[in-house]
């Protein structure tokens, strides 16, 4: 089984390499090119996971959601978002209805 705290870990070397060399840090580099080329980054994951997923290769899929929760993960850095707020997000969600979380949203 996985280390839980992994996405943890992740967000504090994430926030430790943004303020790396661009030369030498692949995060410092995405950071440098602004937040339209973290957000188009996200894209292209986002779209590599429906692929993979389409496909049914199961290291494929695997491989292309670890790309896109490191690339939200980058994002949610720049945004100043801590993944704890994500996390309690899901938290507050667990055990309820997809569809009545839904239908509670604000209009």
């Amino acid at each position: 089984m996985a280390d839980s705290d992994i996405l943890q870990r992740l967000e504090a070397a994430i926030a430790e390499r943004v303020k790396a060399d661009p030369g030498t840090s692949y995060v410092a580099a995405l950071n440098a090119k602004g937040q339209d080329a973290v957000l188009k980054k996200i894209g292209e994951e986002a779209t590599e996971t429906v692929i993979a997923a389409k496909s049914g290769d199961r290291a494929a899929i695997v491989h292309e959601v670890a790309d896109l929760w490191f690339h939200c993960l980058v994002m949610m850095g720049r945004q100043g978002v801590a993944l704890d707020e994500v996390l309690s997000e899901l938290e507050r969600r667990e055990g309820r209805s997809g569809i009545a979380e839904k239908n509670a949203r604000p209009k």
